[in-house]
């Protein structure tokens, strides 16, 4: 895999939002209100309706980048990369509308049933943010960049689910009684531009 170009017309919707159009490398999203994904943990909630814009690979490594433009306004209004196998197991990362002072720049990861949450606060003045999701095999890495060329480290995890086909690509949601623009550009599947580790070695158990 060197760059391939992305085709969004063979991309697959996991629930549809309130209205989308679909043109030249470009996905523009209107959220529908009271749609999310988190499950249980600290909130003891279940929400599993957040529409997802996804394909399907059994490539084990891989980079997959996008950048996001969005009007949020509402607290919890969110967009950004997604890697959705099923309710129970996801991971994703955005930018989260706070109110008007901040917002929250994070990544959720959920395994067999239960998310964490990690966040830094960044200004409410942010309308954009590019993401580069890697894969390793069932090991994931989620970056963040404010410009699409210098990139930093949000996350690094373990997908339990995640041996053989996944499914990723991009989501946008309203928690509450709110609905706003989202507009995915610039995506781009490379070759995995997460290089295997070059410090201490694998144990011998694996």
């Amino acid at each position: 895999m060197a760059s391939d170009r992305i085709d969004l017309g063979k991309w697959e919707w996991t629930r549809q939002p309130a209205a989308y159009s679909i043109g030249s490398g470009r996905l523009e999203v209107i959220t529908k209100p009271h749609t999310d994904l988190w499950q249980r943990t600290y909130y003891h909630f279940r929400n599993d309706s957040a529409p997802l814009f996804q394909t399907r690979t059994r490539e084990k490594f891989f980079s997959f980048t996008v950048k996001t433009a969005f009007e949020s306004k509402r607290r919890f209004d969110q967009c950004g990369v997604v890697m959705y196998l099923d309710s129970e197991n996801w991971l994703k990362g955005s930018v989260e509308y706070e109110n008007d002072t901040f917002q929250h720049l994070g990544s959720v990861v959920t395994n067999h049933g239960y998310s964490d949450w990690a966040t830094t606060a960044i200004d409410a003045s942010v309308k954009s943010m590019w993401y580069r999701l890697s894969r390793r095999a069932d090991d994931f890495r989620i970056e963040c960049s404010s410009d699409g060329v210098h990139f930093s480290q949000m996350r690094v995890c373990h997908m339990w689910e995640a041996a053989d086909e996944i499914r990723f690509g991009v989501y946008a949601c309203s928690p509450e009684d709110s609905s706003f623009k989202a507009v995915f550009t610039d995506m781009e599947l490379t070759q995995c531009r997460w290089p295997a580790h070059d410090g201490q070695p694998p144990d011998e158990d694996g």
